[in-house]
């Protein structure tokens, strides 16, 4: 055992792979931490905060960061493209965390043109940079990572993870496509020699959508973690080896304190969409208020005992910072399908 909770996880002998939640835009907040910890994930991810607005300004502080002391192991994403924005917001963060990743993935436009995401894969030596800078200040039980894409080829993909493992990352996410694929399968052959060319722990990210694919892949390549976005998105049980979203996390989503109806909602939106027929479902997405929500889920699953404050949310968000979310319509309703908000966001989901 080391002072590291996240290296504890990676080292442990009984554990065939860590189960992670990635970063994801809006929805790997808190409250969905919470539950999905209840459901065998090991680590979580927060979604990705801008590093430089994290450091200006106090309301993105207490807006864009929320925890607890159950909310660990922890690492907190910063999406930043010079190393002092990185250093300074990790060491305002670092006191409430377990650990910091750089974002080297994110394909949006914005990020592109403003140097952020993927454009650091063009850029290694700011990468570099950025985790030597904060390499020297960071305490020992604490982790530095980089979650990346893959480039445009194997060679060029391996090559860079050995420059950033040189640089002293405690471990490497990689999810297993470039920046210009969406819904191609992963390179799991690229994946495989990447985990087999460094001695730090890789991370799968991409395709997992249940228990068995998660299995299936980390014996194909080797990798110590498998991380899921939209497949635990859907399924908060993923992990814990449930096919669909088992009632029993509906009920719990509903015990949780929770701050902004429409976060709420779109959680539920996409738990029930094998729990629910086809014309209930599209009743239940349309609903407008926390009552509605609730009363519906009490008469079609038989929910009881719900948290009394989650019938009275409201719809006024939190507020959100930087330009990350500036391609993010906030909707005035939650009047959508799952598939058209996961297709609204997919990239976003690095």
């Amino acid at each position: 055992m080391t002072n590291n909770p996240v290296i504890d996880l990676f080292d442990d002998p009984d554990k065939k792979f860590v189960k992670i939640c990635a970063p994801m835009v809006r929805y790997s907040r808190l409250q969905f931490r919470k539950l999905i910890r209840m459901y065998e994930c090991d680590l979580c991810f927060t979604p990705m905060i801008m590093a430089d607005c994290y450091v200006k300004s106090a309301k993105a502080r207490a807006h864009e960061f929320q925890t607890d002391t159950d909310d660990r192991p922890l690492i907190v994403q910063f999406g930043a493209n010079n190393s002092s924005d990185f250093v300074n917001a990790s060491n305002l963060i670092i006191p409430y965390c377990d650990g910091v990743d750089l974002n080297c993935g994110c394909p949006q436009r914005w990020a592109l043109n403003e140097g952020y995401g993927a454009q650091l894969l063009k850029n290694p030596e700011i990468i570099k940079d950025c985790v030597r800078q904060l390499r020297n200040h960071l305490p020992t039980n604490k982790t530095i990572s980089v979650k990346l894409r893959l480039l445009d080829d194997h060679r060029k993909s391996v090559d860079l993870c050995q420059q950033i493992e040189a640089t002293g990352v405690s471990f490497i996410t990689v999810h297993g496509r470039t920046a210009l694929q969406k819904n191609e399968p992963i390179d799991q052959e690229c994946l495989k020699l990447i985990n087999e060319s460094v001695s730090v722990p890789v991370i799968l990210n991409g395709d997992i959508k249940n228990l068995s694919d998660a299995i299936t892949m980390q014996e194909y390549t080797g990798c110590r973690g498998m991380m899921s976005a939209r497949g635990i998105l859907h399924n908060p049980g993923l992990f814990a080896g449930y096919q669909t979203t088992p009632l029993s996390a509906v009920q719990d989503w509903l015990n949780i304190k929770h701050t902004n109806f429409l976060w709420f909602h779109h959680h539920l939106v996409f738990m029930c969409e094998r729990l629910l027929p086809k014309t209930a479902r599209k009743t239940f997405n349309q609903l407008r208020t926390a009552s509605d929500v609730v009363s519906f889920l009490e008469d079609q699953l038989h929910i009881s005992n719900v948290l009394p404050s989650n019938r009275i949310l409201g719809k006024e968000l939190g507020g959100t910072s930087g330009a990350y979310y500036e391609n993010i319509a906030v909707e005035d309703t939650v009047s959508f399908q799952p598939e058209d908000i996961v297709d609204s966001i997919i990239n976003l989901f690095d």
